[in-house]
């Protein structure tokens, strides 16, 4: 199994436990969604259904009903609790109009939706807990409609690399979970079927006033380690004390960093090319123009 791999019932787990303080901690993740949603003011789109794979508590939710008011939402996440709190954010009006909100527990890797059922997938801050995002993207590109759009964030590869050179001074264990690079994403979407994918990355740097103060805000959005090869024990006082004192020679301007690679992209769901009645597919030559 490979190290990056997540145990996925303890990712369950961790956010039906966190469901109620991942609000209180979850800066990062609110300000990755606004910069998504100013990415989707530049992109033309009227869907009728849209999905928000991965939804947490709901930050979302109201955004994109607000930005198209007359399409279907469909909340998915893993965990229960969070769907909880995401369905206290519809209001009065989304009661009213409840037909035009659904919600779904379920695994992003295996969406119990039908094919070519959305036009929009949404997804921030999600596909870091997947095994197989290609399994995911070839989800998200099987219930798109032609012409439809996925967008997503996630995080990459530097994401809280403080955090990992100061545990690496302890041991050689998996104390963060490991992230997938922008270029490999870039090809699984790809490979998946969609078509002009779009990537970019950026680095947020919060800062903290000690290393217990990161792992609580880690602990309050259920962003605990939960790869394959994690130690399942808890970390003795003295290799913490070790851990702690590396991530000490990393303080400036009187604060501790804790930095975030945050991968954005967007690809399209291309129309299919026309077939022949057994399955080949008509490919068009057209004659250069006489000059």
């Amino acid at each position: 199994m490979e190290s990056f791999y997540t145990d996925k019932s303890q990712v369950r787990r961790a956010f039906e436990r966190s469901a109620r303080t991942y609000d209180g901690a979850a800066v990062l993740q609110r300000e990755v969604a606004d910069r998504m949603f100013e990415r989707l003011e530049l992109v033309k789109l009227a869907p009728a259904q849209m999905l928000d794979a991965g939804c947490g508590t709901g930050y979302a939710g109201p955004k994109l009903r607000s930005r198209y008011p007359d399409a279907r939402l469909i909340e998915l996440d893993l965990a229960m609790a969070m769907l909880k709190v995401a369905a206290s954010r519809i209001g009065l009006l989304g009661k009213v109009f409840g037909k035009r909100h659904w919600q779904v527990c379920a695994d992003l890797e295996s969406l119990p939706l039908a094919n070519d059922s959305v036009d929009l997938v949404w997804s921030s801050l999600a596909m870091q807990w997947l095994n197989e995002p290609d399994a995911a993207f070839r989800e998200c590109h099987r219930v798109l409609r032609p012409e439809g759009l996925l967008m997503f964030s996630t995080f990459g590869p530097d994401t809280l690399l403080e955090l990992k050179q100061a545990f690496g001074q302890v041991d050689d264990k998996p104390h963060v979970n490991r992230f997938i690079d922008m270029h490999d994403l870039g090809d699984a979407l790809s490979h998946a079927g969609f078509s002009a994918p779009v990537m970019d990355m950026e680095k947020i740097v919060l800062t903290y006033a000690d290393v217990r103060s990161v792992m609580r805000d880690l602990k309050a959005i259920g962003a605990h380690n939960v790869a394959m090869g994690r130690s399942r024990g808890l970390m003795g006082k003295q290799a913490f004390a070790r851990a702690e004192a590396a991530y000490e020679q990393l303080r400036r301007d009187g604060k501790l960093p804790a930095t975030y690679e945050v991968v954005y992209g967007h690809a399209w769901k291309p129309q299919p090319k026309p077939q022949l009645a057994d399955g080949r597919q008509v490919i068009e030559f057209r004659p250069r123009p006489k000059t």
